[in-house]
């Protein structure tokens, strides 16, 4: 616990006030900025910036310009930080009784500038890695004269309160029965999809990547013939050099693409989609990228996904690459995600496609007519095909089989 002083101790709402140091703790690593107050000559300032916590410091990220850090360098600075998570908004019956749900932590104390530079390289390296676990590692590291012009404040974890608020609405009871919607909206900070810089061909970090279940993790599956990666914007030119054909497109849901910026905005699509799960196929004899795969349709509750949006380019077609990536995506849904079904869609007149689906060991289940709305403006009658856990070791057992003839046929 944090000892109480004149400075922490609240005047009202006692209530909300505590001074647990693992809580405090806890807001300080869950915000990414804070608001630094101190006074020059004689006048308030208020300054937004960075922080990091290690132990019962909080180190603050300045520049050695600006006037705090200037005045830091003697005797140190007196400051006041403020952090603030917002939780929800409470809507009451009455205006009065309207209110937010929040954490925030408030620290007085006498920020020091860091002169050490092996402290100071980690408290830098420690603010990177906050925005992402890994990314000190995947980044450029300062150069000297960047060190110079950045500076860091410690300011001594000792005089810290927190104050919060939680729960629903406190109307007066003369109030519950007024006909007006009374109740909280929760508010949480959430990141949304990366968007690359102009020119980036690496693809998306791992740590960049948002946190799902395991049906929805792109999980890299490699084999003899193919390898999928999880699919990016990185992979727009080669996946463009590779299926920029009219017969790949010919069934597809999507128009081909008239360059590398319309494919680029087919894979943003793929990507935003929260109920899909795209791969990028990677020839493994060559490295090259020559089509792509996903699940989509995910229903764990139901323990169902559906194999489809594929695009292979013309010159793999009736290689092992197919068959040995839709032998992987199988793997993964019956022996890993523990589903118990496997579902395809085809355009009715793709006939090609569906004597491959039928291959794969797939049932045809029947035709869901005027399913979708195909790129010339046209219903299209989609047919259905799945597979059953049951009937999948038979149909991995031909599928490994047809692999290996494709093998010693390719010799």
């Amino acid at each position: 616990m944090y000892p109480q002083t004149t400075r922490t101790t609240a005047s009202r709402s006692r209530d909300r006030m505590s001074y647990d140091r693992t809580a405090t703790h806890a807001v300080l690593d869950e915000a990414y900025h804070c608001a630094l107050g101190f006074t020059v000559d004689g006048e308030p300032r208020v300054l937004p910036t960075l922080h990091v916590r290690s132990g019962d410091t909080l180190y603050l990220h300045g520049s050695t310009g600006s006037r705090p850090l200037l005045a830091a360098r003697a005797d140190g600075l007196p400051v006041c930080v403020a952090v603030t998570l917002l939780d929800g908004l409470v809507y009451g019956r009455s205006q009065f009784h309207h209110s937010a749900n929040y954490r925030s932590v408030v620290a007085h104390g006498t920020a020091h500038l860091v002169t050490d530079q092996i402290e100071k390289a980690d408290v830098l390296t420690a603010l990177v890695e906050k925005v992402g676990t890994g990314r000190a590692a995947d980044s450029r590291p300062p150069s000297r004269r960047e060190l110079a012009e950045t500076a860091v404040l410690a300011l001594p974890l000792t005089e810290v309160s927190l104050r919060s608020r939680t729960g629903g609405v406190r109307d007066d009871p003369a109030d519950l029965d007024l006909a007006h919607w009374a109740g909280v909206v929760p508010l949480r900070l959430t990141p949304g999809r990366p968007e690359p810089d102009a020119g980036v061909t690496a693809p998306l970090p791992a740590y960049l990547r948002p946190r799902r279940s395991p049906w929805h993790e792109p999980a890299v599956l490699g084999g003899a013939h193919v390898l999928l990666e999880p699919l990016d914007e990185a992979h727009t030119d080669e996946l463009y050099a590779a299926t920029a054909d009219p017969e790949v497109w010919r069934y597809l849901s999507g128009s081909l693409p008239t360059g590398p910026g319309q494919l680029r905005e087919v894979i943003s699509a793929a990507l935003a989609d929260e109920h899909r799960v795209a791969w990028a196929q990677r020839c493994a004899a060559t490295g090259a990228v020559v089509g792509s795969t996903s699940y989509y349709e995910i229903d764990p509750a139901r323990r169902s996904v559906t194999i489809g949006h594929t695009m292979l380019g013309r010159p793999w077609w009736r290689t092992g690459i197919n068959t040995e990536a839709k032998l992987l995506l199988l793997t993964r849904a019956f022996d890993e995600l523990d589903a118990v079904r496997v579902v395809w869609h085809t355009d009715i007149r793709n006939e090609r496609s569906q004597r491959a689906i039928e291959r794969l060991g797939a049932t045809r289940e029947g035709v869901l007519r005027m399913h979708r709305l195909r790129p010339d403006g046209s219903w299209r009658d989609t047919v259905q095909y799945s597979m059953t856990v049951d009937e999948w070791p038979k149909a991995q057992v031909s599928l490994r089989e047809r692999l290996r003839a494709q093998a010693t046929s390719a010799r």
